[in-house]
């Protein structure tokens, strides 16, 4: 489960800005290379500097036992292409409350559907466990990060699409 929810959170996170990005990455194999190090890295500080995981992401965020407090701060864990993706950082924290997804042209405050519609950044998380079963395919605009961490979250039914937002 939190494999899927850390993979949910850089899918969408992390990519956005990367791909309304001007500058592309120079060498694409530098930034690959980056990864294998830092995983390296992280393996071999196993039991000495790290929290244990071998993952250079959840390191960076799981020694701290106040993760909660200061969601945002995963933004800084990135490695790879998604290094400098903006996200929903910055933005102001948005709590998934209801799991039905009934009205997709005017989604009910509280839903995924009215967060990722939103026209700022925003770090959305999740009150508690929930499946959120898509009744349409979900289209979500520019500098949202969805945070599974903490919850069991699962996104089914229908696909999800991001556009961005041209600036």
């Amino acid at each position: 489960m939190a494999t899927f929810a850390m993979s949910l959170l850089f899918l969408f996170s992390l990519l956005p800005p990367i791909l309304g990005s001007s500058a592309p990455v120079q060498d694409p194999e530098v930034v690959v290379q980056e990864v294998h190090r830092s995983i390296n890295a992280s393996r071999r500080n196993l039991g000495y500097f790290s929290c244990g995981t071998g993952n250079p992401i959840d390191d960076c965020w799981r020694c701290d036992a106040n993760w909660d407090k200061n969601r945002q701060r995963l933004a800084d864990c990135a490695i790879g292409f998604g290094k400098d993706a903006m996200g929903g950082k910055n933005g102001r924290i948005y709590v998934v409350t209801d799991s039905e997804d009934d009205d997709p042209v005017n989604p009910r405050p509280g839903t995924l559907r009215h967060a990722v519609i939103q026209d700022e950044p925003l770090w959305i998380i999740f009150k508690r466990d929930m499946v959120i079963k898509l009744k349409q395919e979900l289209v979500m605009n520019s500098f949202k990060t969805i945070d599974g961490r903490g919850a069991s979250v699962h996104i089914a039914g229908r696909a999800m699409h991001y556009h961005p937002l041209r600036q």
